[in-house]
């Protein structure tokens, strides 16, 4: 037998292998199968006929002779019917198709066999490695726990981004946004902090982005070191509504199970605009009005939810430290899903397109970000620097057009001369290579440089 051939059959054998290590010690369902017939379907929205089952189920719906079983997530119940989404599209969906319930209603699994895979909402891999056989189960909607679970945010979280450890500085177990119109760079951004941020384990959600993003993502963290506390769940734009909700969930629930293990874990989610479309969308299919800009209720609160599953815990030590990008369409940032965002989150950090057209990078707005832990986790003296850089930038933002027209007359307010003297510094202080790092310490000691003028 020649070399090739011995390859593929070593190949066969470990992948079987696998399977039947994964198929030890697994439970057969010897119970009845409830089916049910699909009754109508009506802009993506399926009623199911004799099938009671839970909302969050998964089921599957038979498709033409031959073809594969299309799953279906059940998201409501009206007038006797199972009202269900499928996941996926409908093209080969027919009246009267049998459908059938299968696992646990609202679980998902999860575990370490997800750490350097990048996988769907259903937890598939997507990567091209073999099947995950993750056997410990999470609440899709995640545990709920009391308020006074939550621990206080009392240590600083280091991103690797100078701009934000100096200014904006993050605690760990905080939920900060990252707000901006279209193109300003908050895919760059998170990127770098998904690099450069110091955590046992990275959870990356790319909910409703494009597919070539999710591709170039996982080619730049998915290898080497930065794979071995990487996990990636991609849903791209492309995909159904429940599809993207789920995946946003799903995400949230790995960063809660990694937390109970005593876990300091970096969730990164992009974008929550994406989710709340989503939630948007499966709300007006369930006849739920819309009510701020065409958001229903439902759509806001789904955001709500996901961002409280973040934080620490008192119980097991460990912490979720949440980094939500949120897009403002039209750059509005007074948007339903940006204002929902801004009052529940921690922190947030906005991304002018200004200052990005102007060649900032990171395109930081500095006087509009902030962050509610930074008086917590950062000394005195950090802190008065970064508020008086807050002020040069801000001094300088609201007198610029006049110097620029020769309106205003130098020594009129020293303040503001010296906004003018160190503009070019202070610019420098904030734009950053995307291979560039710059740790907690690093970042405080270039502020105190700039301010203090020291070395």
């Amino acid at each position: 037998m020649g070399s090739g051939p011995a390859r593929r059959l070593c190949r066969v054998l470990n992948l079987l292998s696998r399977e039947l290590e994964g198929l030890k010690g697994a439970q057969p369902n010897l119970g009845s199968v409830a089916h049910g017939r699909v009754h109508s379907c009506n802009g993506g929205l399926i009623e199911v006929s004799g099938l009671p089952a839970p909302i969050g189920t998964i089921a599957r719906v038979e498709s033409e002779a031959g073809g594969d079983e299309a799953p279906a997530e059940v998201i409501g119940f009206r007038g006797g019917y199972s009202l269900m989404m499928l996941l996926g599209d409908t093209t080969r969906l027919k009246p009267g198709a049998r459908v059938r319930a299968e696992g646990a209603p609202g679980m998902v699994q999860v575990g370490e066999e997800f750490i350097g895979r990048a996988v769907d909402a259903r937890g598939r891999p997507i990567d091209g490695g073999p099947p995950i056989r993750a056997r410990k189960a999470w609440p899709l909607g995640g545990h709920r726990e009391a308020a006074l679970e939550r621990a206080s945010v009392t240590d600083p979280f280091d991103t690797g981004i100078r701009a934000i450890n100096a200014l904006t500085t993050m605690g760990v177990g905080q939920r900060m946004g990252i707000m901006a119109g279209s193109g300003v760079g908050k895919s760059v951004l998170i990127d770098m902090i998904a690099d450069g941020a110091q955590c046992d384990v990275a959870v990356v959600g790319l909910i409703g982005e494009r597919a070539r993003e999710v591709s170039d993502f996982v080619a730049r963290h998915m290898q080497g070191e930065p794979r071995e506390r990487t996990v990636v769940v991609a849903v791209p734009a492309d995909h159904a509504a429940n599809l993207r909700l789920r995946g946003a969930r799903f995400a949230t629930s790995l960063a809660e199970y990694f937390r109970a293990q005593g876990k300091r874990v970096l969730l990164i989610l992009d974008s929550l605009t994406r989710v709340a479309h989503a939630a948007r969308e499966v709300g007006l299919l369930l006849g739920e009005p819309g009510a701020a800009r065409g958001y229903p209720p439902s759509a806001l609160a789904t955001i709500t939810g996901l961002v409280e599953r973040a934080g620490n815990s008192s119980t097991s030590g460990g912490a979720v430290t949440g980094l939500y990008t949120v897009l403002a369409d039209g750059d509005d940032h007074n948007d339903p899903v940006v204002d929902t965002a801004r009052a529940i989150l921690d922190g947030h950090i906005v991304l002018s397109r200004d200052l990005a057209q102007r060649g900032q990078y990171p395109a930081i707005d500095i006087p509009a970000s902030l962050s509610r832990v930074m008086t917590a986790v950062a000394d005195e003296a950090h802190i008065e620097d970064a508020r008086r850089f807050r002020a040069l930038v801000a001094d300088y933002e609201a007198n610029r057009d006049l110097v620029l027209m020769g309106a205003y007359r130098q020594g009129a307010d020293p303040a503001v001369d010296r906004a003018m003297q160190m503009h070019e510094a202070l610019s420098a202080f904030l734009c950053q290579r995307a291979s560039e790092k710059s740790d907690l310490a690093q970042s405080a000691q270039a502020l105190s440089r700039i301010i203090n003028g020291d070395g």
